[in-house]
């Protein structure tokens, strides 16, 4: 099963750190998180194809000595335009008929991540108590996943999207459009697969977005190697 990781962002949010350094090599725990996210891919994986754009060079650098795959290349994003068009980047590039999709910022827990590796087509989840920052999963009554909204204005605890995916190769039958902030969404290609097929939704376990220095530094204290490893 082949991988993709996105890491073409620029992490304004973490400047100045993010200026001389991409994001997904910042270290936590004395490795970089990009490092993380790939020894907690699934056994299944044995390709991995991670989009860069912003200090591409750094990150081609580290996955060139990295010793987790392989097999793996580095998909260009020319013109940033969203995570759908960062996505739609490797569409030519794939060889399974089923590949999971991670932010390559984010930390996943690795048994999160089988599970999700097991759907034909799924989501993974998180239960948050501020759905007003988060996309958000509204499900269909036999648990599968109807649409996402960005930012519902809603109270109380809801399943926010963590930005892992697993598609199929028809995820790519959907013709995306400019969003309202002018990007190409990978949200939106979710749910229009939702609308043609089952779209399993999967709780995760352990979520670590890393968007913010504060939450940088707190990843630096955790014990994160019994939830990154897979077994």
């Amino acid at each position: 099963m082949d991988a993709i990781i996105l890491a073409a962002g620029l992490g304004t949010r973490l400047r100045p750190h993010t200026l001389a350094t991409p994001k997904p090599l910042l270290p936590v725990g004395g490795r970089p998180i990009l490092d993380w996210a790939l020894g907690a891919l699934p056994r299944s994986v044995d390709r991995v194809l991670v989009v860069v754009n912003y200090l591409a060079d750094q990150i081609e650098a580290y996955l060139r000595k990295q010793t987790h795959f392989q097999a793996w290349e580095a998909v260009v994003q020319e013109q940033p335009r969203g995570t759908g068009d960062a996505f739609r980047c490797c569409s030519d590039r794939l060889r399974s008929e089923t590949f999971l999709v991670l932010n390559g910022d984010d930390l996943y827990g690795a048994v999160d991540l089988e599970g999700l590796a097991r759907c034909p087509a799924g989501l993974l989840v998180q239960a948050v108590e501020e759905p007003r920052r988060f996309g958000i999963a509204f499900l269909k009554p036999d648990g599968t996943l109807e649409k996402l909204v960005e930012k519902p204005d809603l109270d109380g605890r809801q399943l926010a999207n963590t930005g892992a995916y697993v598609f199929p190769r028809t995820v790519f039958d959907t013709e995306l459009t400019l969003s309202a902030r002018g990007e190409y969404e990978i949200t939106d290609y979710v749910t229009a697969l939702a609308a043609r097929q089952a779209v399993h939704v999967v709780e995760a376990k352990f979520w670590l977005p890393i968007g913010t220095v504060e939450v940088w530094q707190q990843a630096q204290k955790m014990d994160l190697a019994a939830v990154l490893t897979r077994r």
